[in-house]
């Protein structure tokens, strides 16, 4: 089966703005035809893991399944790039349900921003000054007082990006719990971050903020000089993920924590 004209399976391209993501969606709209994002039963995102996200935020309302093919640098997101046999890889592939975080962060009027983050929630000094947060875990204070860089909390999806190279666990994508992962800590220094139940709200709350500006990050939303956030699973939102049949999410999360 060669063509989108002769199969059910309505999908829509969309790239990146690299070159060769470009010149690879145009090739395969070519082959195999090509619908509205709104109109299709499986997106092809054609670039890198950044692109997937960006791909996956804009279905969040739709939940349309996404196919990512690897146009771009890291890739760990997506499958291999190949044009022949796509209908039947599509129609094979594998499912990873994903759950995006919730972001509330408090401004210094007390005005409310929201956002949801498929890979994590981070918050970050904004200057020289070390950040300072106490950490609730369901209204009850666990920490505090962290002196950091920053702190993160991280989906099983995120936890091999931002959260990894912070030196937080990688996440099977079934085991329903988040990472709670400090950046750079420096009191308590020994601190190494938590594992929490996926239902956990987590709140932050900035210790003189005046002095210690801290910004808030939900992926790529971005919040300056919070005084408190919350973090909490949505549940109720469900985002698809295709993988080729044997290289499921699962199998790449574990080969990860054996990578040298």
């Amino acid at each position: 089966m060669s063509s989108a004209a002769s199969s059910d399976l309505r999908i829509a391209f969309t790239a990146s703005d690299r070159p060769e993501a470009m010149s690879a969606r145009d090739s395969l709209k070519a082959r195999y035809g090509s619908v509205p994002m709104d109109q299709a039963d499986v997106i092809v995102a054609l670039g890198g893991d950044g692109f997937m996200l960006e791909t996956l935020h804009t279905v969040m309302d739709r939940r349309t399944p996404v196919f990512g093919m690897n146009r771009g640098s890291v890739g760990f997101l997506m499958n291999d790039y190949e044009e022949d046999n796509l209908i039947e890889r599509l129609s094979g592939a594998g499912r990873a349900v994903i759950h995006p975080l919730q972001m509330d962060a408090w401004g210094e009027t007390g005005q409310v921003q929201s956002g949801l983050a498929i890979n994590e929630v981070s918050l970050l000094r904004q200057t020289r000054q070390s950040a300072k947060l106490r950490i609730s875990v369901d209204d009850r204070v666990r920490l505090e007082e962290l002196s950091c860089d920053g702190c993160l909390v991280a989906t099983a999806a995120g936890s091999t990006a931002y959260n990894l190279s912070a030196h937080g666990p990688i996440i099977p994508l079934d085991s329903r719990v988040l990472a709670l992962t400090p950046i750079s800590a420096f009191r308590p220094r020994r601190w190494r971050g938590a594992l929490l139940p996926h239902q956990a709200k987590v709140c932050f709350e900035i210790l003189e903020p005046d002095k210690r500006p801290v910004s808030a990050t939900a992926d790529s939303f971005e919040v300056r000089r919070v005084s408190k956030v919350e973090v909490r699973e949505r549940r109720d939102i469900a985002l698809t993920m295709l993988f080729d049949a044997g290289r499921s999410f699962e199998e790449r999360v574990l080969a990860e924590q054996f990578a040298s």
